[in-house]
This record gives structure tokens, C-alpha cells and sequence, in this order.
């Protein structure tokens, strides 16, 4: 497929700027690949499409405040600098993106406030992309610390077009997140509650928890018109075996295995064993799915609404069948469903 066939037009008040006030009152849109019905719900209904020995597979990944704004010396330019992934814990090394980046070569440092924090370019990695080490006296408990008070809670702000509040630090994390490590949150898990949790537990509907540390190449623009030539950035992951017996066992009784976002089934993808099982499997991934891809695992995604000429679209699109999601999303827009992180989601059975 070509990119050009994921282009469609987005109302731009339909980018939702903030989540529901309640996270299980945003929209559901349920879309059924057998028959191609589509249904309106409440996210609260979820549980309507599952019974006893289904299994919901979550990436319980950690958002961290990634987003620092620090002042160049001498000049006192205002630099924002956005933590990608951490490359070297004892050396303090990370791989950061600085805005604006015309004026960070280097050797320039970056002092950050009134705190201790300095920062020195060390080497640059894209056009935006910098290798930054941390200079600061004190422990690793006292740097992170100070890292996270320093840091603000990283909305993609080129979609989400206004600035960071109080409230998103709460409500850009999931309830289960665990495992700090996301620049960014695996969004169809946003809708969860515990009230949503423990009516599960009720049910019969078993938790499984994967861990995908997501980086902001879930949201980097495709820039080529043959998707086979796009590449994805690496993302650190890890399926351990509890999660492996959970969902194992549900295929093996011929369960439905939902897979909660886009980020979860990459992870479910990537470690599918020779019998179509899944395996315990950590590293990293940079694995591209787009239409036609043949899932092994999951049965059935939760996802949000994505953005036009996404990597998250084309995924969707590969579990659903193109024009069944093409046409779910024409009717989404009709019905002005709320698209992006903090907007309405959409289940495929």
C-alpha cells in the first residue's frame, strides 16, 4: 500500500485537547470484522464484548516527564530539550531533541533553572537530534529525582496544540502504569478505571501485562510515499512469561485476546513462538505493520483515533481490513468522534 491511500481529511476540532472528565465516558466505537457492523457505545460498555477466560493484554509502560526547558549559556536562549532514552545510567548520557536546534552545536552547555542540573552537547544525531551528557553532583537517586522535577508531563504538543497543565500528569498515565520508560502514553489504555478493572476481575476477564517503552517514533510523520522503505524507531520491550501462560492459555481455549493499543500488539507480535504462541521475548523493536500483515496473536485491538498518514492508522488498518477502517473512520468523523491521545476509542472484534 501507499502512503497517499492513508490521507484523509480531519476536522481540526476533532483533535481532542483534553480527555474526558471521567476516562471510561469517552466514546467507543465498536467495529465487528465479520460482519462489518459498527456500533456507538460507551467506553464504560467495554466489558459488554467479553466473558469469563477473555483476556485483555495491556503495556503497562511509565510515562517519565521528558519535556526540560534549559537556557543556553551566555546567551540565555530558551532551549527545550525532550529526553528520548537514557544511553549511558553511570556516564549520565541521553539521547535528547532540542528546539530550536540551530542554535545547539557542540560543546554549548545548558543550565536548567535555579537547580545544580547542567547539561553539556556532547554530539548531534539528527538534524534535532543531540547526545547530551548531565553534569550534576549527587547520587543517581538525587539526579533522577531532580530530572523529574525539572521535567514537565511530554504531551505531543504538535498535535495537542496548547501547553501542559497541571491535570496531565495524571490523566496522560494509564492507572496500571509500572515500568518507567515512555515518552509517550500508550493511549487506547487511557479509557481504563478502576471501577472498569475490577468489574473485569468479576467477570472472569483476565489481565495480562506487557511492558513497551514508547518512544516518540510512534508519532514520527511517514515521508515516503512506499511505506516498505519507512523505518520505525527502536523501542525497548519486554513479554515475560506470566503474560505468556495468561494468553496462551486463552488461544488455547479459544478465547478472544484483545490487545489494549498499538504499541501492546508490536509487542505481542514480536514474540510469537513457531507454534503461534506467545514466548517470552525482551530487546528492542522497530517492526513496521501495515496492511497486509498477518496478526498471530490478538483477535480483537482497542485503539484510539489516529491521525491522517499515521503509523498508528496503518496498523489499525492492517487488523481491521482497509475499507472497513476507512470506512469506520468516515463515519467517526460524521459522528464527530474525538481523535489522538486523549480522544474516543475504538474496538475490532
Amino acid at each position: 500500500m501507499k502512503l497517499h491511500e492513508f490521507k484523509f481529511e480531519l476536522p481540526e476540532e476533532l483533535v481532542a485537547l483534553h480527555p474526558a472528565r471521567n476516562r471510561d465516558e469517552s466514546r467507543l466505537m465498536v467495529v465487528n470484522r465479520a460482519t462489518g457492523q459498527i456500533e456507538h457505545r460507551t467506553f464504560k460498555d467495554i466489558l459488554d464484548y467479553f466473558v469469563e477466560g477473555d483476556v485483555l493484554v495491556f503495556n503497562d509502560t511509565k510515562v517519565f516527564p521528558a519535556r526540560l526547558y534549559g537556557n543556553k549559556e551566555k546567551t540565555g536562549a530558551k532551549i527545550e530539550v525532550f529526553l528520548l532514552r537514557e544511553l549511558n545510567k553511570e556516564l549520565r548520557l541521553w539521547d535528547v531533541l532540542v528546539d530550536p536546534a540551530r542554535k545547539i552545536r557542540v560543546g554549548n552547555k545548558l543550565y536548567f533553572g535555579e537547580s545544580d542540573m547542567v547539561a553539556e552537547v556532547i554530539d548531534n544525531t539528527t538534524s534535532r537530534g543531540r547526545t547530551i551528557k548531565f553534569l550534576f553532583d549527587g547520587t543517581d537517586d538525587e539526579f533522577r529525582k531532580a530530572l523529574y522535577e525539572l521535567g514537565e508531563t511530554p504531551i505531543p504538543k504538535e498535535v495537542i496544540n496548547r501547553e501542559t497543565e497541571p491535570a496531565d500528569k495524571e490523566r496522560y498515565q494509564t492507572i496500571y502504569a509500572e515500568h518507567i520508560g515512555a515518552v509517550a502514553a500508550p493511549s487506547a489504555g487511557l479509557h481504563f478505571t478502576r471501577e472498569v478493572m475490577k468489574r473485569m476481575e468479576i467477570k472472569g476477564v483476565e489481565p495480562a501485562f506487557v511492558t513497551l517503552h514508547v518512544g516518540l517514533g510512534t508519532f514520527r510523520t511517514v515521508d515516503v510515499e512506499d511505506l516498505t522503505k519507512h523505518k520505525m524507531d527502536s523501542e525497548n520491550f519486554i513479554v515475560t512469561t506470566p503474560a505468556c501462560e495468561i494468553v496462551n492459555k486463552a488461544l488455547d481455549a479459544k478465547k478472544r485476546v484483545c490487545a489494549v493499543g498499538t504499541t501492546t500488539i508490536r509487542a505481542m507480535e514480536a514474540s510469537v513462538s513457531a507454534n503461534a504462541r506467545m514466548k517470552p521475548t525482551q530487546g528492542w523493536i522497530d517492526r513496521f505493520i501495515f496492511p497486509p500483515h498477518d496478526f498471530k496473536i490478538a483477535n480483537s485491538l482497542l485503539t484510539n483515533f489516529h491521525m491522517p498518514e499515521s503509523t498508528l492508522v496503518m496498523l489499525a488498518s492492517a487488523f481491521a481490513g482497509y475499507p472497513l477502517l476507512m470506512e469506520a473512520y468516515k463515519e467517526a468523523i460524521k459522528e464527530k468522534y474525538k481523535f489522538f491521545s486523549y480522544g474516543d476509542a475504538m474496538l475490532i472484534l
